[in-house]
């Protein structure tokens, strides 16, 4: 790793006299939906992605992926235990929807699940605008490039752009500090004069420094794993820049969890690998149904809980759904047509299945976009002919 040289001081002009913090309250004020692309002098790119003039999420720059790790350190740290199998996870996410941006792809599958907040979603992502914000305040020549895309609808909560750069407002004069100002909180401190260090600090102070400047943390991941603001700690180690002990050194983004695959050529799957999902609370439905398509040579999945399916069934991209009309805490109407909203099963097969086989339910089905109709109890040619049927129509497109 090489050292960064001390670049010249930053110009701070005011934050709001910024080109992309002027041309974002523009878009606000023109209630754009779509995509910003803003593009600095070295080719450094930031995507903000606004619907009706708020932000929805942001990426890009340096860092983006530890950008993400240390603001799920820093809201919902429990969620990084299951870094193993967000690839297997997205693997499966559409590449038409929200144009392959896996960090909110991840955010609507954990609160489909239940298993964050609305609040930690929130946090996150104004997180992410106020440290992405700052970056580009700092960059120089900065040019921009907007994609409307009217289709975009918001699924997490939408962070207002006004209130996005108040928040970045305190960050930005702290940063007008001399003792700073020349130095950018995505660089690591490494020690670079181990003994002068040893010999001046205590021991505590001296194993305290040599784990958390080691070169693999930049100031920002360092401010999150001391509870610090990143100034009050960049203040502290520039006292040991100047004495030539510690450096600012650049440092590589964390891996994609994509492993740099491309999203945008999904495999078309193998009739042998269709996966039928049933969701209905009933066990002996679920059990049926299983033995019914794994004997067809379809792959099964069962769920009961219709509160979590639509998780569930999110994560896995079932490629034919069996929906149950009545459920405790669910409706089977509700849930196609959560289903219907989302590009991923605009064009998956879904079938409603009751026991009440009526013309007004099956106006209803039609009406929330239900493929077809199944009564119960069913038997083995009925559900087969109905799969058959919607498969050899083409409607399963991966």
């Amino acid at each position: 790793m090489i050292a960064k040289q001390i670049t010249p001081v930053v110009s701070m002009k005011p934050l709001t006299t910024l080109k992309a913090v002027r041309f974002l309250k523009t878009l606000k004020r023109l209630q754009f939906s779509g995509q910003l692309m803003l593009t600095d002098y070295q080719g450094q790119e930031w995507l903000f992605y606004l619907y009706r003039g708020s932000i929805m999420y942001a990426t890009g720059g340096t860092h983006p992926v530890r950008r993400w790790h240390r603001n799920l350190t820093a809201n919902c740290p429990q969620m990084l235990a299951n870094t193993l199998a967000w690839q297997d996870i997205l693997a499966d996410i559409d590449a038409i929807d929200f144009t392959n941006c896996w960090e909110y792809q991840l955010l609507c599958l954990w609160i489909a699940g239940q298993e964050i907040t609305q609040v930690q979603v929130a946090q996150i992502i104004r997180s992410c605008i106020v440290e992405i914000l700052f970056d580009l305040a700092r960059a120089k020549d900065v040019t921009h490039q907007i994609k409307p895309d009217n289709s975009l609808s918001s699924q997490l909560p939408l962070i207002d752009v006004d209130e996005a750069i108040s928040q970045v407002q305190p960050l930005w004069q702290a940063w007008q500090d001399p003792k700073v100002v020349n130095y950018s909180p995505n660089q690591a401190p490494i020690i670079k004069q181990t003994k002068q260090l040893q010999e001046h600090s205590s021991i505590d102070i001296y194993q305290t420094i040599t784990k958390l400047l080691d070169g693999k943390h930049t100031l920002q991941d360092l401010a999150v794993r001391t509870k610090r603001d990143v100034v009050a700690l960049t203040r502290l180690i520039v006292r040991y820049i100047q004495l030539g002990w510690v450096e600012l050194i650049d440092i590589p983004d964390l891996p994609n969890p994509f492993g740099g695959e491309n999203l945008q050529t999904p495999q078309k799957k193998e009739s042998t690998e269709v996966l039928v999902a049933c969701v209905d609370d009933s066990f002996q439905v679920r059990h049926a149904m299983e033995k019914l398509l794994t004997a067809a040579g379809y792959k099964f999945l069962g769920v009961e809980d219709g509160v979590r399916a639509l998780g569930i069934l999110l994560t896995r991209k079932p490629d034919f759904i069996f929906l149950d009309l009545v459920m405790p805490n669910a409706n089977g109407y509700e849930i196609c047509t959560q289903l219907r909203n989302l590009s991923s099963f605009r064009d998956t097969p879904i079938v409603i299945l009751t026991g009440n086989d009526g013309f007004a339910n099956r106006l209803r089905s039609n009406f929330v976009g239900a493929s077809d109709f199944v009564s119960k109890p069913f038997d083995t040619e009925t559900v087969l002919n109905v799969i058959n049927k919607h498969l050899k129509q083409g409607v399963i497109s991966r």
